[in-house]
């Protein structure tokens, strides 16, 4: 397996794949060209949630504060548990290649 392969040339949409779900651990590959949450919508996870860009870039905005984070490859993040933010922002015509895990 690698991260990097079988990346859709047509990307309407984010795409979410789990490559494990166990009862207190899911990782999930998340691909992503230009997609942003929208505007009204944050997520709100009862998951911690550690997040990697593996290829590209993007920047998460938290709810909160209004801090926004730009984030490109090899740099990660950790989100705790119901704290409000979404992506505002993933270079338009690049992939970004997300590595998320959610635990407990």
């Amino acid at each position: 397996m690698n991260l990097l392969r079988n990346i859709p040339a047509s990307l309407p949409a984010e795409v979410f794949e789990d490559i494990v779900n166990t009862p207190t651990v899911r990782i999930e590959r998340i691909l992503s060209r230009g997609h942003t949450t929208p505007e009204t919508d944050w997520y709100d996870q009862d998951e911690h949630e550690w997040v990697l860009v593996v290829k590209g870039e993007a920047k998460i905005l938290f709810e909160a504060d209004q801090r926004e984070i730009h984030l490109q490859e090899g740099d990660y993040l950790n989100i705790p548990a119901h704290t409000r933010h979404q992506v505002s922002w993933t270079r338009p015509g690049q992939d970004t290649v997300w590595l998320a895990v959610f635990y407990h």
